[in-house]
């Protein structure tokens, strides 16, 4: 078995099976391999029914204290019975599972595990685990490993299929230096495989996820020394000076710079006109005015004779940018095009033309900027925003082209220093840690769930006043159905308890682009009030007139992630409010949440989120979900990021050279990393 082998040559998949992993990415064994677990069920002491919440998973004690309904639907067959313990009841239901009735008998007392939902007003457990006390004690010693996955594709197809490569997973080819291994005492990588996907017990999925996680940092920073190694060599070929132009556009601005806005200004101007090419990094808070510079730059590469770039993760935020520039640069005589996925082949095709001609100067789009068939006249400056891997395989795909511009990579996810020391390593890096004077702060709270119905009156007077609002939904751990699933069901509830007359949609992970984008537009341009979803709102999405927005289950986001969520509000004329609902009570939860009640400033956020985080969490599910990493986490596992930092400076000063190596195995995962 190879790890170029397609997953076609495992039993029992077929044609179909085969599409079904396709949409989750997977088409090779390697591809399989590197599915690592989300995280790994594991069976808790169990708690009162009252303190269960919707979407947690637990385990409860109960009597069932009725006999086992049973009724057919449509074809569909329920049985449903109810549980109590001292501190209260509990409804259960299962689907298609009438042999339960056999099973189960009113009276006896048996655990339950299931996550619950609401269903109608109250907690329902749907499709528990049932055991008894002597099995469940059996059961506690296992680590049950949960997939990410994708329409269409189960946990147990996966693991299935897992089983079939254990052999291969053995022996995996090792490509860590041998000294690094030694020096950090890691496991063998083919061990920490079988390991992180057939666990026997936590200590040594432990030890696993530490080679693992270790991994996806030596292999990012490596590629980052990679890029640094060529870069430090790339001359200055296109200088771009100052023009009246773009001193007059500043003196006409609104509103003054910010003393960090002019200070990063003036070390970009330095960089335009040095011996070698810029590659600087400008990390400012969420609305400290990054996108302006992106605009004074590109207006002076402009007057400067060259073309420029502005690459945006997003359509949506692609879109907007462009209509920005448009605004803004119209009066300089700026020629400036959008180049997204969905544009139709023509418009493609024309505006390749243009580019090629120079009958363009700056071009804003998605990755499409980088493609094959994009050729430009002379590009001398590329700015990426919000690019949280800081644009590192777009850069390699610029160089691979022949193309050698001033790169600027814009990111508003403030992270502490010490963090950005190793993650930004080969670049030089400019810090608005100041927001504009004009801009009101928001008003935060941290409550409990007994304020729910407060924030909705709360969010029905703000849509009174014309104003927009953002829920965020619970995040559920199973899959992405299960998460659509919750939003659309959350929905419901938040229609059932606003007026008929407030326009409520829901976006959530399963939605196609098309539709996604046809919402945040829709949101965009006012004609929905409320907007319910999970974390997929897009970073950087600008609706001024959103002044609201109500997290729910907020202890279960990282400090950072929630900064970065609320700073979706704000951004406009009107006094923003951000309600933090917490499903926990507990002191930790508290401190934790109190940081963000106090402070606005994303730059201490980060700092107390590292401090409260501590050394990695190997079994809970990544909170920061920043930088791409699979299995890491730069809060989580701060400790590690280090050790593999320490470990690409020990064998730079070994004489190692990341641009011409010679470990094969190596070379072949740095590839793999920037896909060239």
């Amino acid at each position: 078995m190879k790890g170029t082998d397609s997953i076609r040559t495992l039993k029992g998949i077929g044609e179909k099976t085969e599409q079904v992993f396709h949409h989750g990415g997977i088409d090779t064994i390697d591809d399989l391999v590197t599915l690592y677990p989300r995280y790994y069920l594991t069976y808790d002491e169990p708690v009162c029914i009252a303190d269960a919440q919707p979407g947690i998973r637990i385990a409860v004690f109960g009597m069932i204290t009725t006999a086992l309904a049973y009724r057919q639907i449509r074809g569909l067959k329920i049985t449903t019975c109810n549980i109590r313990d001292y501190s209260g009841s509990l409804g259960l239901t299962w689907y298609n599972m009438p042999y339960m009735r056999k099973q189960l008998h009113q009276g006896e007392h048996y655990i339950f595990v299931g996550t619950p939902v609401m269903k109608n007003g109250r907690l329902v457990m749907e499709h528990p685990e049932c055991y008894t006390k002597e099995q469940y004690k059996e059961q506690q010693k296992n680590l049950q490993p949960v997939y990410p996955l994708s329409r269409g594709l189960t946990n147990k197809m996966v693991t299935k299929a897992m089983q079939q490569t254990v052999d291969y997973m053995q022996q995996a080819e090792e490509y860590l230096p041998e000294s690094i291994i030694q020096r950090y005492q890691l496991k063998p990588y083919g061990e920490a495989l079988c390991q992180v996907h057939f666990p026997v017990e936590k200590e040594a999925v432990i030890e696993a996820k530490k080679r693992l996680i270790f991994d996806e940092f030596f292999i990012f920073l490596a590629a980052m020394q990679m890029l640094k190694e060529q870069t430090g060599m790339i001359k200055n070929q296109y200088p771009i000076y100052d023009t009246k132009e773009s001193r007059d556009f500043i003196a006409h601005l609104p509103y003054e710079l910010t003393g960090a806005q002019k200070r990063a200004l003036d070390e970009m101007k330095k960089d335009l006109t040095g011996e070698k090419a810029m590659n600087r990094l400008v990390q400012g808070d969420v609305g400290s005015g990054k996108t302006i510079l992106a605009v004074i730059l590109l207006l002076m590469a402009a007057k400067n004779g060259y073309q420029g770039a502005l690459m945006a993760p997003t359509e949506v935020l692609a879109k907007q940018h462009y209509e920005t520039f448009v605004q803004l640069l119209t009066p300089y005589d700026v020629r400036i095009g959008l180049l997204t996925g969905s544009m139709k082949a023509k418009e493609k095709k024309e505006l390749y033309a243009r580019l090629k001609a120079h009958q363009l100067d700056i071009v804003i789009g998605t990755h499409a900027l980088i493609q094959e068939k994009v050729e430009y006249d002379s590009l001398g400056l590329v700015i990426t925003d919000e690019q949280h891997r800081f644009g590192v395989k777009q850069r390699e795909a610029l160089y691979q082209k022949g193309l050698e511009p001033h790169v600027l990579v814009m990111s508003a996810t403030p992270i502490p220093r010490t963090l950005a020391l190793i993650m930004y390593g080969d670049l030089d890096v400019s810090i608005i840690d100041e927001l504009p004077s004009d801009r009101l702060p928001i008003k935060n709270c941290v409550v409990n769930t007994g304020y729910r119905p407060q924030a909705y009156r709360f969010i029905e007077k703000q849509v009174r006043m014309g104003r927009q609002a953002y829920v965020i939904c619970p995040m559920v751990e199973e899959s992405e159905n299960v998460e659509a699933e919750n939003v659309v069901e959350y929905t419901k509830i938040l229609k059932q308890n606003l007026p008929p007359s407030m326009r409520i949609e829901c976006l959530n992970g399963k939605m196609k682009p098309a539709l996604k984008n046809q919402i945040m537009d829709d949101f965009s341009k006012g004609n929905i009030d409320v907007l319910v979803s999970t974390t997929v709102i897009e970073v950087g999405i600008n609706v001024p007139n959103a002044t609201v927005m109500m997290v729910e289950n907020a202890e279960r986001f990282g400090l950072a992630q929630l900064h970065q969520l609320r700073g979706r509000i704000g951004r406009g004329g009107h006094q923003s409010y951000c309600i933090f609902i917490s499903g926990k009570d507990n002191e930790d939860t508290k401190k934790r949440l109190e940081i963000l009640n106090q402070s606005n400033d994303g730059f201490y956020i980060a700092n107390e989120d590292l401090k409260l985080r501590g050394p990695g969490d190997f079994f809970g599910i990544r909170q920061s979900g920043m930088m791409d990493f699979v299995l890491a986490d730069i809060y989580q596992h701060a400790d590690l990021l280090k050790m593999a930092s320490d470990s690409i400076h020990m064998l730079i000063e070994q004489g190692f050279s990341f641009r011409n190596l010679k470990n094969e195995r190596l070379k072949k995962q740095l590839e793999l990393a920037l896909q060239l």
